[in-house]
């Protein structure tokens, strides 16, 4: 069982109080914390007296939450094992305000359901399978003809790669989590991006023994100073960018910043992680060329983005020395991606291109109409207008992200708050909005979204962890 300290939780509360009963407001700020995965199910909570006494409250406000939390369902006390956090149920079907249709919203996540092309691609790999069944299935760096096509596709992009290059995963955060337990040391520092993908800070955190930041804005995209300082000043072992169509902020990073960020690395003898699994995903702009067109950075790529999630194919591109302890490594917590996937895979990216333009459209259409309807409803919030990937990160000017996220989901839609994607609890005038979802759903969203604003208050909020130079 996992334990939070006092300490840990602190930092994750970030500027919780509220208009309102301070028990409320903290028991509300956990709830959140613990429905968009930043405490993970079965989690011990610190003691009452503890988490009191780091927080500068009475152990009563404490005690009054927890009690809250129990009675919601969301905690569970056994002798011995403390308040342990759970959740009453999820997924529940949701009524529209007019009661207009029926349906399960859920934007905390910004996925495409599969593409068309899937359905047929599974059949036709069943039909391949027959041919492998006389080996032993056990593949961890990926079926040859399936590593050359991914190679290929490198190379058309500027980056020659061999099959030898290539590892194949079960999906990106499988190769994030195999590059930093393969590469880092729990002694080492990590560099990432804020915000950045909440999970590949869970990754890095698992190894890492602190996680330096550099900032990403939507339209002025990379801090050029904060990277030349992370590097200089903490030095860190390995770094983790997403320089095509950033998740959330659709940022593209430029040639010269690509060429700067590996110049750094090689300069301090730092490992470079390029989380490519947005970069193909583009609307009306163009990603840049491979990190690894600039010096040796390590690619990650997945098609659950572009195909479908349910597909946990992925992908590493590394030097091959670097494939080969990849790996060694890989065996202590899996042997290899499963064959019928893999082909599923192959028969896919002969119609990649395909899938792409289709994406496009969808995107193009989705990016229109979240745009139009949340300028019409929010006219002070500002809606960063991307040119690709799956969300924009939109600042709602004022530092309440989290109560909005936890009153749009009492509403029944769930959403990522600004302090998912950072660390501290910062970003809370932000909020993060899929593009991907069809119209139908996009407008109710905005409807339970906008009584969500009206109830949340803005002007009654309390205390912010916005702090405008980083952002």
């Amino acid at each position: 069982m996992m334990v939070l300290t006092a300490r840990r939780l602190t930092a994750e509360l970030g500027a919780w109080r509220a208009a309102g009963p301070a028990y409320g407001a903290l028991a509300d700020r956990i709830r959140l914390l613990t429905l968009d995965g930043r405490i993970p199910l079965d989690t011990r909570l610190p003691a009452e007296r503890e988490l009191a006494a780091e927080l500068g409250i009475s152990r009563t406000t404490v005690t009054a939450a927890y009690a809250r939390l129990r009675e919601a369902g969301y905690l569970h006390s056994t002798r011995g094992s403390g308040s342990v956090v759970a959740i009453p149920g999820r997924g529940r079907p949701v009524e529209g305000i007019e009661a207009r249709t029926t349906t399960t919203l859920d934007f905390s996540k910004a996925a495409l359901p599969a593409a068309p092309q899937v359905a047929q691609a599974a059949l036709r790999a069943a039909q391949a399978l027959p041919a492998y069944l006389s080996g032993t299935g056990y593949d961890t760096l990926g079926l040859p003809r399936l590593r050359q096509a991914l190679a290929d596709r490198y190379t058309a992009k500027g980056v020659p790669t061999d099959p030898k290059n290539i590892m194949v995963t079960l999906g990106a955060q499988h190769a994030i989590s195999l590059i930093t337990k393969t590469f880092l040391s729990r002694t080492d520092i990590a560099l990432v991006e804020a915000p950045s993908y909440p999970h590949a800070y869970d990754a890095l955190r698992l190894k890492a023994r602190k996680l330096v930041t550099v900032t990403v804005d939507p339209r002025r995209g990379w801090d050029h100073d904060g990277l030349l300082q992370a590097f200089r000043g903490a030095r860190p072992a390995l770094a983790y960018v997403m320089p095509d169509f950033h998740n959330p902020t659709g940022a593209v990073m430029p040639a010269g910043q690509r060429e700067l960020l590996m110049d750094l690395a090689t300069c301090h003898d730092s490992l470079v992680i390029a989380d490519e699994t947005t970069a193909d995903l583009r609307i009306d702009g163009a990603a840049g060329a491979p990190l690894a067109a600039y010096g040796p950075a390590i690619l990650v790529g997945s098609m659950g983005k572009t195909v479908w999630g349910g597909l946990r194919i992925g992908w590493i591109r590394a030097q091959s020395e670097e494939i080969s302890r990849l790996e060694q490594a890989r065996y202590a917590q899996d042997l290899g991606t499963p064959i019928l996937e893999q082909l599923i895979a192959l028969e896919l990216l002969a119609e990649y291109d395909e899938i792409l333009r289709f994406r496009r459209v969808q995107l193009t259409e989705g990016r229109s109409h979240v745009e139009a309807l949340f300028r019409a409803n929010f006219p002070t919030w500002d809606v960063p207008h991307v040119v690709g990937g799956l969300c924009t990160w939109v600042n709602i000017g004022e530092p309440v992200s989290s109560r909005l996220a936890l009153a749009a989901r009492d509403g029944g839609l769930p959403i990522g708050a600004g302090p998912r994607f950072g660390l501290g609890g910062a970003f809370e005038r932000f909020l993060r909005l899929p593009l991907c979802y069809p119209a139908e759903e996009t407008s109710l969203a905005v409807e339970i979204l906008a009584d969500a604003w009206r109830r949340v208050e803005p002007s009654r909020a309390v205390g912010t962890e916005f702090k405008p130079a980083l952002v």
